[in-house]
Formats: structure tokens, sequence, C-alpha cells
């Protein structure tokens, strides 16, 4: 009970953030060759520290939850996180190492509200699903029509298939798509504009809007499922309160009417 008041206590969370905190510093001076130079050794301590304080952190769950441990899906995300950084250094193992920033991410584990964050995002992913089949047919129309359509006046851009798709995406996120890609294309094609500006108008404004809006929705779900979940609890706290009161009540009232049946002997 000890070990499991300390684990779930307000100051361990908070030093587990600050190591955190300042194991992200660290793993980015260590790309520094400056910082590296003036303080390489004091960098690899601080980061063999850090590593040992979420080791024992986990040994210490593990200890404390034991099996219901691996129940908790943030639990054995922190528990992957953790094994993977503790790869040895080595030949063929250099991206290994590298994902020791991995740890950084453990933030989103230990502070409640990035978890809500992501928790509405993995339950947004099954309504995402229809959209994001939508935004595929989508590109292969549109991919199939400007392979057709531009395909042999500009074959870098739309020769085939997999480069138109990534033509597309490109005009789907706006970037250098008029003066880059549109208005070359129009110089061949005058008329290009209407497909390309009805491509940005379904796609970028209208279904990845469709993305924010589930995600929205996911998050006002979740939202209002934690009030439920809190006026219930509430509601069942002060139910128990209530009986409690009453049972006192009638336990003074059963005393006071024993006090006056006494008082005459008296």
């Amino acid at each position: 009970m000890r070990l499991k008041n300390l684990v779930e206590s307000t100051a361990f969370q908070r030093f587990i953030i600050a190591v955190i905190l300042v194991n992200a510093v660290t793993l980015g001076l260590e790309t520094s060759a400056t910082a590296m130079a003036a303080a390489g050794g004091l960098l690899l301590t601080l980061d063999r520290i850090a590593l040992t304080v979420f080791v024992v952190e986990i040994a210490l769950k593990l200890v404390v939850y034991r099996r219901s441990f691996f129940r908790d899906g943030w639990n054995v995300f922190d528990f992957l996180v953790v094994s993977v950084t503790l790869a040895p250094t080595g030949e063929g193992v250099a991206v290994l190492r590298a994902l020791r920033v991995l740890r950084a991410l453990r933030l989103v584990s230990v502070v409640p509200s990035m978890r809500k964050v992501v928790s509405a995002l993995l339950k947004a992913i099954p309504g995402m699903g229809s959209v994001l089949a939508l935004l595929l047919l989508v590109f292969y129309v549109a991919a199939v029509m400007t392979t057709k359509l531009f395909g042999a006046a500009f074959p870098d851009w739309f020769g085939t298939i997999g480069a138109s798709l990534y033509t597309l995406f490109q005009v789907m996120t706006l970037e250098s798509w008029s003066m880059g890609i549109v208005r070359p294309v129009m110089e061949v094609y005058p008329f290009a504009w209407v497909f390309f500006i009805l491509f940005i108008l379904i796609t970028t404004f209208a279904v990845l809007n469709l993305f924010i809006a589930i995600v929205v929705d996911a998050m006002s779900a979740s939202e209002h499922t934690e009030q439920e979940t809190t006026r219930a609890l509430v509601a069942t706290e002060h139910e128990e309160l209530m009986r409690e009161l009453r049972a006192v009540r009638l336990e003074l009232a059963r005393l006071r009417d024993t006090r006056e049946a006494a008082s005459p002997q008296d």
C-alpha cells in the first residue's frame, strides 16, 4: 500500500514529468556537436540517470499492480517505450538508439489532459475510416483523370497513377499548388483550373474538415461520458451520506426516546 500510494501520488507524477522534460532537452542537445563538445559527458550521464528513473518507475508499478499492470494500455505504452530505449549501443542498432527520443512521448501517458486528447483520437478512428475511404476514392478518380488528361504534356507530375497521386496530394496541402503546378498546366490546358479548384474544394475544404468534425465530436462525447461518470459518482456518494445521516438521526431519536422513558423513573 505504501508503494501504491507513492506511485499514485501527485508529487511522484510531477517528478516523473520533470525527468521526462529534462531528458527530452538532453536528447535534443545530443544532436548538437557544440553541446556535445562542451558537456557531452554530462548529457550522457543525465540520459543514463533518466533511463534509470524510468526503469525503477516501471519496476515499482509492476510490483504494485502485478498482472493488472498490463491491463492498462498506458502502462503497456510506457513499458514498450522504456524497453525500446534499453537497446544496446553498437553496429546495426543505431535506429533503436535514435528511438530514445520516444521517451518524450511518455508525457502523453503522464499528463491527464494529453491522455484525454489521445483517447478521443483513438475513439474517432472508426468514424475516420469511412471518411478516409471517401478521400481515397476521390484521390483515385482524380489521379486517373489527371493521368489521362495531363500525363502526355507533364509526365513528371502526371505520367503515372503514382505520380498523379503524389502531385494531387501536394495540391490538396496547398503547397505551391498554384504557381508550381496549376499555372504551368494552364499554359497548355487553359481550362485545367476548373478541375483543380473542384478538387481542392472537395478534398481540402470538405473531406478534411470531416476529420476535424469527427475528432471534435469524439472529444465532446468523451467529455460528456466523463461528466456523466462524475455525476453518477457524486450521486452515489450523496446517497451514501444521506443514508448514514438518516441512520444517525434514527439513533439520536432512539437515544432521546430512551432518555425520556428513563426520566420518570429517575
